[in-house]
């Protein structure tokens, strides 16, 4: 992980719908960008983590949100520096080509929001905020890029409403399996 001088970083989950099991020869040219893109986030500025499995490289063996369906749970010191390596770097390549791999999304696929520095969220964490921004729409507590919220709107709202429904989120945990990658 990497150090920070920011008090709140910002977490990313994103779900995608495979198209095609991961070892079909029609998803090999996702495979193969899968070393060099998780290369390029672990180097970009601003990274601070990415969930693996353990003892692989990357995490597409993990199956929370459902057997075809893959997550992307990473942290970032800034929104900046997520959108720059979502947007502005090698991995716009592999977004221009989302659709040879995945499902287009019926719902959000993407969900952002603001963790303590130092915190590493969860899977269960981030699967309960996609959750919540599909059943509320967005909010300080679960956002997306298009509408965001600063570390400090997100702060007054925790402090103002302290924690998510726990009756809704237990009913609404596990989101329908659907969604694109913003980082692979």
């Amino acid at each position: 992980m990497t150090a920070s001088p920011h008090a709140a970083h910002l977490a990313q989950l994103n779900v995608a719908t495979l198209r095609h099991p991961l070892d079909d020869p029609r998803t090999a040219s996702f495979v193969e960008m899968l070393d060099p893109v998780n290369a390029a986030a672990d180097d970009a500025p601003g990274f601070v983590w990415r969930l693996v499995e353990e003892g692989a490289p990357d995490a597409t063996g993990l199956r929370p949100a459902g057997e075809n369906v893959i997550v992307n749970l990473t942290v970032w010191q800034t929104q900046e520096a997520l959108w720059d390596f979502t947007y502005r770097s090698g991995h716009l390549g592999a977004m221009r080509r989302r659709r040879e791999w995945f499902e287009r999304p019926a719902e959000a696929h993407l969900v952002l929001w603001w963790v303590t520095a130092g915190h590493l969220p969860t899977v269960d964490e981030a699967l309960e905020r996609l959750a919540d921004l599909r059943a509320h729409g967005p909010s300080p507590r679960a956002f997306t890029f298009a509408t965001s919220y600063t570390a400090a709107e997100a702060a007054q709202h925790l402090q103002a409403a302290p924690s998510a429904r726990p009756e809704q989120a237990a009913r609404s945990a596990r989101p329908t399996p659907t969604g694109d990658a913003a980082a692979v």
